[in-house]
């Protein structure tokens, strides 16, 4: 598969100057405030989609028209075809008007009618102000936003300091509020973002330095976007490739750094699926082999002291094939089928001292903090656990705990699929 994951091709660094400029203009969108709600849906996937994955395809596809679909392809998150040194090579090329057609092909593969790029990237950035354009924006029934590197999205398809919408951004809010979907992969989940977009960075070096408005050739260096991306999604901020990259240290840290109440971190190859998005009634489903966490910090404390950050209060559930969640009630429905599980597990949680998967441990054991989650869950003789970052100076601990309100749901009656309300903590020590 071409087309890039995540942040895998950085930019050169943008000026700090311009995002702390962003940071303290208020937000504003062609037309002005940002609408109260929308008809259509998204579809936002944590990347990694594969080819074969019918379900999500399908969905998207399904919601575009079905057989009468029509998707719109963007893929300005990746390179330009000018910055790629394999754009001559159908073979090799991973820049956008290749990874454009790539998807296009895919689509119509699925069963869609029909399947185009719209073609905006940093080559063609006046093109998102293109009639022309527009025109064909008007006459897709969906739309899907290729991976890559968000910020692209932001410099191509909003305009100034104040990020107002592009003629082609605002002709796709529209065609969302009349009842398109808009799906996105990684960066084209991510844009769906409204305020403090995570911009780049990883679990641990977030948890000890804490997160700056900014986007960084740092790529450990935990940035945001302080305006956000397109807003399509009003309830949480998004994160993506969660269960590889052991991304929730970070998304904890942005969180209680920024203010916000709740994030959803996304795995790779499944969709989050958002009815009445941009709404107060967002309400959301999984889709795929794997899942999505629900971080709820609405009860933390963050404290920074002469040893480093900590964090108290916050509340993990990840959710699995269709199961539902309302964003209104922060109530997780478990899918049909599955059974509240009896932790019976009488062997010990296993130690941990990888709980975010470092980059540094080139010889440890992959990401384990969704299965630290649920070796407890299965646990009958634990009530909590403690796993550790691989680095130290400081090392965190992060402590798993069943408090009274858990519960667990399971497919198959032992093991645990759905969590709901597990406490987490993070300390140094």
């Amino acid at each position: 598969m071409r087309a890039p994951r995540g942040l895998t091709h950085r930019a050169a660094f943008v000026g700090s100057l311009v995002l702390t400029l962003l940071a303290t203009a208020p937000v504003a969108h062609a037309g002005g405030e940002r609408p109260a709600g929308h008809d259509g849906s998204l579809v936002l996937v944590g990347g990694a989609l594969k080819d074969d994955n019918t379900e999500v395809y399908g969905e998207i596809i399904d919601r575009a028209g079905g057989a009468g679909a029509r998707i719109g392809v963007i893929t300005a998150a990746s390179v330009p075809e000018s910055q790629d040194l394999d754009a001559a090579d159908p073979d090799r090329c991973s820049n956008s008007a290749c990874n454009g057609a790539y998807y296009s092909a895919l689509f119509k593969k699925h069963g869609a009618a029909d399947a185009q790029w719209i073609p905006v990237d940093l080559d063609h950035v006046a093109n998102a102000d293109s009639d022309a354009v527009v025109a064909q924006v008007n006459s897709m029934t969906g739309f899907f936003f290729g991976g890559g590197d968000q910020y692209r999205y932001v410099q191509t398809l909003l305009r100034g300091p104040r990020q107002k919408d592009s003629k082609v951004l605002a002709a796709i809010r529209a065609k969302l509020a009349h009842g398109a979907v808009i799906a996105g992969s990684s960066a084209g989940a991510q844009i769906a973002s409204g305020p403090d977009m995570v911009s780049g960075g990883e679990s641990y070096e977030g948890l000890r330095d804490g997160s700056a408005p900014g986007y960084f050739e740092d790529p450990t260096r935990l940035g945001y976007i302080p305006r956000g991306g397109f807003g399509f999604l009003r309830s949480a901020p998004i994160d993506t490739h969660t269960g590889v990259y052991g991304r929730e240290g970070r998304a904890y840290r942005l969180a209680a750094d920024t203010g916000h109440d709740r994030v959803y971190a996304l795995d790779e190859n499944t969709a989050l699926v958002v009815d009445h998005p941009g709404s107060t009634h967002e309400q959301l489903t999984v889709l795929g082999p794997n899942g999505a966490a629900i971080l709820d910090l609405r009860h933390v404390r963050a404290i920074t002291s002469f040893t480093g950050w900590s964090l108290r209060g916050a509340r993990y559930s990840y959710l699995t094939d269709h199961d539902r969640y309302d964003a209104r009630t922060w109530r997780v429905r478990p899918a049909t089928g599955k059974q509240r599980l009896t932790a019976a597990d009488a062997a010990p949680v296993p130690a941990n001292t990888d709980v975010f998967h470092s980059v540094a441990n080139s010889g440890g054991s992959a990401y384990s903090f969704r299965r630290t989650a649920r070796a407890l869950a299965q646990s009958g003789v634990q009530n909590s656990a403690t796993a550790s970052t691989f680095e130290s100076r400081p090392r965190f601990d992060v402590t798993f705990t069943k408090p009274d309100s858990f519960a667990a749901w399971s497919g198959d009656g032992s093991t645990a699929d759905t969590l709901v309300g597990l406490r987490i903590s993070i300390a140094p020590r």
